[in-house]
C-alpha cells in the first residue's frame, strides 16, 4: 500500500451514514460538502432545502425538512433513517441561533429559544440517536459546534455565549457516560467564517469587518470547508483516541487573546 492509499482509506467515509441539523447553508453546508465528498450518506434535518442539487441527485445527501426542536417529529425521523440504511453513524449538533441584545434587556421568550436550539436540542439529539450509534460497526460520532464565545465571551450576546460554554459540559460529559458504549463525543469551536449572512452584515458595516480581521492571528477569515475538513477528521479513522475535547477552528483568535 502507498502513503497515498493509506491517507486516502484513512480518510474514507464511503458506507458511513450521518446527521447534520442546520446544513443548508453557512457553516453546516460546507461540513456536508466535505462529508459528501469523502463518500459519507448525509441527513439534512432543517426547514430550508438544500441549495446543491448535485450531491442530492448523487445520492450523498438526503434533505428532510424538520424542526429540530420537535423532538417527537426527531425522533421518527431518526427511526425512519434507520429503517431505510440499518445503521447511523454520527451526529453533528451544527444548527444554532444568536440575538444581540444587552443582558438587561435581553427578551425572556429569545433566551429561553436559544437555550432550547442551542443547547437543549444538541442534548436531546443525541440522546435520541444514542442506542443507533453504539451500534455502528465504525465507532459512532456526536459532534457538536461550540464557539469561541465559549472561552472569552462576546458583549450583547449573553445567552449565547452561556449557551456555547454549556456545549462544552454536554460534550465532556457526554464522553464520560458513553465512555464504553463505542460512542466519540467532541465540539468545534468556529471563528469568524465567510457566510451569506457574515457578509450580509459586513456589507452593512464595513467597520465591524476590519474589527474582525484584526482580532485572530491570521488575518483573514476562514472557509465554512475548513469546519467541514475538522469534521472529516473527528469522524474518520485518525480520531479513534479523541473524546471530550473541544476543537477550536478559528485562526488563532483563542490564543491571540480575542
Amino acid at each position: 500500500m502507498t502513503s497515498t492509499e493509506y491517507v486516502a482509506g484513512l480518510f474514507d467515509l464511503t458506507g458511513h451514514v450521518g446527521i447534520i441539523t442546520g446544513g443548508s447553508r453557512g457553516l453546516g453546508f460546507g461540513q456536508v460538502k466535505v462529508l459528501t465528498d469523502a463518500g459519507a450518506t448525509v441527513y439534512n434535518l432543517d426547514l430550508i432545502p438544500h441549495s446543491d442539487e448535485q450531491m442530492i441527485r448523487e445520492g450523498h445527501l438526503i434533505d428532510i425538512r424538520c424542526d429540530v426542536t420537535d423532538y417527537d417529529a426527531v425522533e421518527k425521523v431518526v427511526k425512519g433513517i434507520v429503517e431505510k440504511e440499518r445503521q447511523l453513524d454520527f451526529l453533528i449538533n451544527n444548527a444554532g441561533i444568536t440575538f444581540k441584545c444587552r443582558a438587561e434587556e435581553f427578551p425572556l421568550d429569545r433566551l429561553d429559544k436559544i437555550i432550547q436550539i442551542n443547547l437543549k436540542t444538541p442534548y436531546m439529539l443525541a440522546r435520541i440517536c444514542y442506542p443507533y450509534l453504539k451500534q455502528s460497526e465504525y465507532i459512532g460520532g456526536v459532534i457538536t459546534i461550540s464557539s469561541m464565545a465559549a472561552y472569552m465571551g462576546f458583549t450583547g450576546v449573553l445567552p449565547y455565549d452561556m449557551t456555547k460554554s454549556g456545549v462544552l459540559g454536554l460534550t465532556r460529559g457526554l464522553a464520560e457516560e458513553w465512555k464504553n458504549d463505542n460512542i466519540l463525543v467532541n465540539s468545534v469551536a468556529p471563528g469568524w467564517f465567510i457566510t451569506k449572512l457574515n457578509e450580509e452584515m459586513f456589507e452593512k458595516n464595513p467597520d465591524r469587518k476590519a474589527a474582525a480581521l484584526a482580532k485572530p492571528m491570521l488575518p483573514h477569515f476562514g472557509d465554512p470547508v475548513e469546519i467541514g475538513y475538522m469534521m472529516l477528521f473527528l469522524l474518520s479513522g485518525a480520531s479513534t483516541y479523541l473524546t471530550g475535547q473541544d476543537f477550536p477552528v478559528d485562526g488563532g483568535a483563542i490564543p491571540h487573546g480575542f
